[in-house]
């Protein structure tokens, strides 16, 4: 039975510092960009071609105002949507707001209804500035791309692709309890 749901904002909160700062021309130093490079919402989406390094390097150059010179397209597309991000401050915060509010319980109840025997007690969702994908899953987590957060022009909801918020959630986070079951 699941016990809890987290939501991890903690690759967020330092990323909202790093743009704000960077877009008002402050210092920010490179530790910091060690720093944020090992925060575990960056390192489960480690991959051979975007890594510790790739994170750095990108962050570095936006600080530095430099094009980012690099073959590799996830460190690109980083370093594309970090620049949107910088763009519209107002619109990145649109994006962060409803994310700071989210409450699971009731997708909790809803999961456990459907796996009372699921194999973790506990999930977490944690949202991560990532580069190509969606979404990714390691073990009872899911990383969701912050920047595929889209929140509406017309009202209160947030969107993921075409799915609202909760319903995205929702949906990955019963593809990750099914391949568990699967796997039992």
């Amino acid at each position: 039975m699941i016990q809890s749901i987290k939501v991890n904002l903690e690759v967020i909160e330092a990323m909202l510092y790093f743009w704000q700062a960077t877009s008002e021309k402050e210092q920010v130093s490179e530790v910091f960009f060690y720093d944020v490079a090992s925060m575990e919402g960056f390192k489960l989406a480690y991959e051979e071609d975007f890594n510790e390094e790739s994170v750095r390097k990108v962050l570095s150059a936006i600080k530095n105002r430099e094009l980012l010179s690099s073959d590799n397209k996830k460190e690109k597309r980083f370093w594309n949507n970090n620049m949107w991000m910088m763009e519209d401050l107002e619109y990145t915060n649109l994006m962060v707001q409803p994310l700071k509010k989210l409450n699971l319980d009731c997708i909790k109840e809803k999961l456990n209804d459907k796996f009372p025997h699921a194999k973790y007690t506990a999930l977490e969702v944690i949202f991560s500035p990532l580069h190509l994908e969606e979404y990714m899953i390691k073990d009872n987590k899911l990383i969701i791309n912050f920047f595929r957060v889209k929140p509406s022009d017309f009202d209160d909801s947030t969107f993921i692709g075409d799915k609202e918020l909760d319903d995205y959630i929702e949906e990955k986070l019963t593809d990750m309890l099914s391949d568990t079951a699967e796997n039992n």
